[in-house]
């Protein structure tokens, strides 16, 4: 009998992906990651009755539960980049991070010495064997896919992880949660970045550092100084919102130029580009294609898919070109590509 751990977060979605596991005849060992909280009454995820919930449906299954702290591979792999990615200009997706570090490496460590041959996670998106390789495709409920927070997964990865929500709907997810008395049932489901729960990044980051962002010049695209920013962790490429200037007309955060601690503000219109470079590009097949790809791009999470070719350049960064342009591509965000359903890869955006 081949045997599964199931990441084990508390919530509806890995309750569900538990119980068809065992039903598909694994055997199943459940594992909770305490990554942050528990002790911070503030956190939404994480917490010690999120832990506890997961452990009641490990036991309404009849299964083992364990709880596993990974607070120090949490900070190093997430944290830490996300507060980095800030402090140089960029909007970091730090969900990508967690699943590339923790999910899919610190917890598959934690598989093999449990002598476990998949992981599962709550995840709606689905995988294929073809041939020898293996794909990653998007969730058939179109509503929850997240292949777009998934594109870091590698072919050794693929083939020793189930998701066993992604043929299925978040509806059918409930209606068996609730058939089985599962305390999670009718869990909401959290928006927020779980570290971060009450959405206010600058706060959390001067916090964790001690540091105090000085002050700079809004300027426009010709450099011309339009007033004084707050600090360039406050801002992301795109924002209209807070940014405490008064132009007279709608203005829009265009650029974030940390040499010079100043941010460039523009029209509506001029945020607007028909291509973008990204690194740390991850292609799912394990081979980058040696000739431009005609594909579609997605440039956000529950972001729209966009016709675009992609180029892998000499020095590994890939050239997204797209036929109609996009608005306020933001760096840090990632890039991901599809073709019909199947994700080929994604980077990072600079």
């Amino acid at each position: 009998m081949k045997k599964a751990l199931i990441a084990m977060s508390g919530g509806v979605d890995s309750s569900v992906a538990a119980y068809l596991t065992l039903e598909a005849g694994y055997e199943c060992i459940g594992v909770t990651m305490k990554l942050f909280g528990g002790d911070n009454a503030e956190s939404k995820c994480c917490s010690a009755d999120d832990a506890q919930d997961a452990k009641s449906v490990a036991a309404r299954l009849h299964i083992p539960h364990y709880t596993f702290n990974f607070k120090s591979d949490f900070e190093k792999s997430v944290i830490e980049p996300f507060v980095t990615a800030y402090e140089r200009g960029a909007t970091p997706n730090p969900c990508i991070d967690c699943n590339r570090h923790l999910k899919f490496a610190a917890l598959r460590t934690r598989a093999y010495e449990l002598g476990c041959d998949y992981i599962v996670t709550g995840h709606y998106a689905r995988i294929e064997k073809d041939g020898e390789k293996y794909k990653l495709l998007r969730a058939l409920d179109r509503d929850k896919d997240q292949s777009y927070v998934l594109y870091s997964l590698t072919q050794q990865e693929l083939s020793h992880t189930l998701f066993p929500l992604g043929g299925q709907t978040k509806a059918r997810t409930r209606e068996i949660a609730e058939r089985e008395n599962f305390i999670s049932a009718h869990k909401p489901e959290s928006q927020d970045i779980c570290f971060v729960p009450d959405g206010d990044y600058a706060a959390f980051i001067k916090k964790r550092t001690g540091k105090e962002y000085p002050e700079g010049d809004f300027v426009d695209l010709s450099g011309n100084v339009l007033g004084r920013h707050k600090g360039i962790i406050n801002y992301t490429v795109g924002q209209r919102k807070g940014l405490g200037i008064a132009l007279g007309a709608p203005a829009y955060v265009k650029e974030i130029d940390t040499k010079s601690n100043r941010v460039v503000l523009c029209k509506n219109e001029e945020l607007f580009t028909y291509e973008l470079f990204a690194e740390d590009f991850n292609w799912i097949s394990g081979e980058a294609p040696k000739e431009e790809t005609e594909c579609t791009a997605c440039v956000r999470y529950r972001g729209a898919l966009k016709p675009a070719t992609a180029e892998t350049l000499a020095d590994g960064r890939v050239r997204v070109r797209f036929s109609e342009p996009q608005r306020a591509v933001t760096p840090g965000q990632a890039v991901v590509l599809y073709r019909g359903d199947e994700i080929l890869g994604g980077g990072t955006i600079i």
